[in-house]
């Protein structure tokens, strides 16, 4: 049971309308968004954060996004939030080889070097204490310019208030996001916990 019980999509017109990108995204509107619009202002924020982080504006890619997104919750072990990052990396073009491999991003063949730089950021970033370093950070620039930087913590820090919101609320998960989390993580024991 979650914490607080999500409205209906039809609870705000407004955030309803601007939810239709989660449509694209995950192929249905989050619960964690039905229970954010019990105060409106909180959803719509969010759904306009959500859309401006994951805007591509360089060579991080969407797919390569909803990966960090997928490290990110990982390592703050939230089950909601690794389902739909794996969903949504599927339905913006991971490579297959990725999204079944994705565990081993660190040695597989399926990685680069700056997708590896990219995801190792991603687990320093989101790790508490913080453990981002000058390791990180020259691997980083190896690769990447400080735009796609940027991009690439906006990814981490959303998914950072994702994944203590879900976890907090207990938001129950989607069925899509269940089917995705099973197909690509449950290899390694992934479950939906307290969020089915």
């Amino acid at each position: 049971m979650p914490l607080v019980t999500p409205l209906t999509p039809e609870h705000d017109p407004e955030t309803k309308k601007l939810a239709q990108f989660f449509n694209e995204t995950l192929g249905f509107c989050p619960n964690s968004v039905l229970t954010m619009q019990i105060r409106p202002e909180i959803a719509r924020s969010f759904i306009n954060l959500n859309k401006a982080v994951m805007a591509n504006q360089g060579r991080v890619t969407s797919a390569l996004k909803r990966m960090i997104a997928w490290v990110s919750s990982n390592a703050t072990g939230c089950r909601y939030c690794q389902a739909h990052a794996i969903r949504a990396a599927e339905r913006y073009g991971a490579e297959q080889e990725q999204l079944d491999n994705i565990w081993e991003y660190r040695t597989h063949a399926a990685f680069d070097d700056a997708e590896r730089a990219a995801l190792d950021f991603s687990l320093a970033a989101s790790q508490v204490p913080n453990a981002v370093d000058d390791t990180i950070k020259k691997a980083l620039y190896a690769h990447w310019n400080e735009g796609e930087i940027v991009e690439m913590l906006g990814v981490i820090s959303l998914f950072g208030y994702l994944n203590r919101w879900n976890d907090s609320m207990g938001t129950s998960i989607e069925d899509g996001a269940v089917e995705s989390g099973e197909k690509y993580l449950g290899k390694h024991g992934w479950e939906g916990g307290k969020h089915l």
